[in-house]
Order: structure tokens, then C-alpha cells, then sequence
């Protein structure tokens, strides 16, 4: 099989409001991407984020309606330190952002913290504990 993973796709309504959020969690998008209805960003290893509008997607599927209900995929991003997942938090619900989860200390050995994107998809900031 010569199919390989590429690139993780959103649908988002306000492309501005997403690129925005996406550039605070350091996603490098290039200039102007606010303003187009497709907007790309590198990420480490090769992949790519992907962001389409609602009005690029129905332009090629009529049908689509976005999803109602709770979300069933989130992004998760790996902070260096436990402190650093307080901070990027912080920052995020400071600068708006709306929380899902405040940082906690999870069994599993992590601080862990969610905040959603402008659609509502969850961001999760997580570090390992020490010891």
C-alpha cells in the first residue's frame, strides 16, 4: 500500500479567528492566510494542518452541514514542562480562548490541559510530570 498519513484536516467558519488561534500555538501559516478559504501550515515531520471554510467545503459538497453535539477529535500538543502547560493556558483563556478542562495532574503521568479552537474542537496542552 502506497497510502501514507499527510496532513490533519479542520473545517472552520471564521478562517481569521482560526489562524489567529493556530499562530498563538505556534503554527507557522503564511501571511495572508486569514483571508483565503483554504490555509496550510508545516508541521514537524512533514504533515501539514489543513483549514477549509464552510464555504470552500459546500462548494464541492452541497450537502455538508457542520456537526452538532460535542466534539470527537481533538490536536494535541506537547509542552516542555508541567509549568509551561499553566502558562500556554493561561495565555489562551487571557487572550479569549474558551477551557474545557483546566490543567490538572493526570493519573497517567501528565499535566494535561484543554481549550477549544474557535469551532469548538479541543487543543490539548499536555508535559510529563517529573519523576
Amino acid at each position: 500500500m502506497s497510502a501514507r498519513f499527510d496532513a490533519i484536516g479542520l473545517v472552520v467558519s471564521d478562517m481569521g479567528a482560526s489562524v489567529a488561534f493556530y499562530r498563538r500555538l505556534g503554527f507557522a501559516f503564511p501571511e495572508g492566510a486569514e483571508e483565503q478559504g483554504h490555509a496550510e501550515a508545516e508541521l514537524p515531520g512533514g504533515l501539514r494542518l489543513l483549514m477549509d471554510t464552510e464555504e470552500v467545503v459546500r462548494s464541492f459538497h452541497a450537502a455538508w452541514e457542520p456537526p452538532s453535539g460535542g466534539g470527537r477529535a481533538s490536536l494535541a500538543l506537547r509542552c516542555d514542562s508541567p509549568a509551561e502547560v499553566d502558562s500556554v493556558y493561561e495565555e489562551l483563556v487571557a487572550s479569549g480562548c474558551r477551557s474545557e478542562l483546566k490543567p490538572w495532574d493526570a493519573v497517567w503521568g501528565q499535566r494535561y490541559a484543554t481549550v477549544l479552537d474557535p469551532d469548538g474542537n479541543g487543543v490539548d496542552l499536555f508535559a510529563p510530570l517529573a519523576g
